[in-house]
């Protein structure tokens, strides 16, 4: 019965989550109403608030999911000296960037400052992480969390500066530069 009620919850935030991200399409975040997310998702009013307690709740949990997906996958990427691998990561960056449209829009919006705060929160307890474990060669500890802080915060840029571009750019071609960028930056400092 538990699994039964938990995949019904789950149900109900994918079709909420669903339901705002179409909305946001068509409306600035601002103007964005509970009566707006219930329609479109098809649900009453009591199971929006039985997830979410307002819609600045609901951002909320936007972000947080999309920065674990983000998270997700980076760590499904495990380096190595091959071109393929790390175009192929890079181009699941960027296609995720255009799919979500949330993403994309936090991305070249001046209020994407708490969410930008949130993430690189999350990437500095993420490089805490990986660098605990590493054991310096060549290079410290705090010399490595630096240079993957880079690395994430230059592929942030990249995909700031694209999606204020309106993608005109192909997700090929800017995969293949986060590609190089990684190859000739990250990739040789961490032998």
């Amino acid at each position: 019965m538990d699994e039964i009620l938990d995949e019904r919850y789950h149900v109900a935030d994918e079709a909420i989550y669903d339901a705002f991200l179409l909305i946001l399409k068509q409306k600035e975040l601002d103007k964005i109403t509970v009566t707006d997310i219930i329609k479109k998702a098809g649900i009453v009013r009591s199971t929006f608030y039985n997830h979410f307690e307002n819609i600045p709740a609901l951002v909320d949990a936007v972000e947080d999911k999309t920065i674990e997906d983000m998270f997700a996958l980076m760590e499904s990427f495990h380096a190595k000296n091959d071109h393929d691998i790390c175009k192929s990561y890079f181009l699941a960056v960027c296609n995720y960037t255009m799919k979500n449209e949330y993403l994309a829009d936090i991305l070249k919006s001046p209020r994407g400052n708490g969410f930008f705060e949130k993430t690189m929160t999350m990437f500095h307890e993420y490089v805490r992480q990986v660098t605990q474990n590493v054991s310096p060669s060549q290079h410290s500890k705090e010399e490595f969390s630096y240079m993957i802080a880079s690395s994430i915060g230059s592929t942030l840029g990249v995909l700031h500066k694209w999606s204020n571009e309106n993608f005109e750019t192909s997700a090929e071609a800017v995969a293949e530069f986060m590609t190089q960028a990684f190859m000739t930056g990250m990739l040789p400092f961490m032998r």
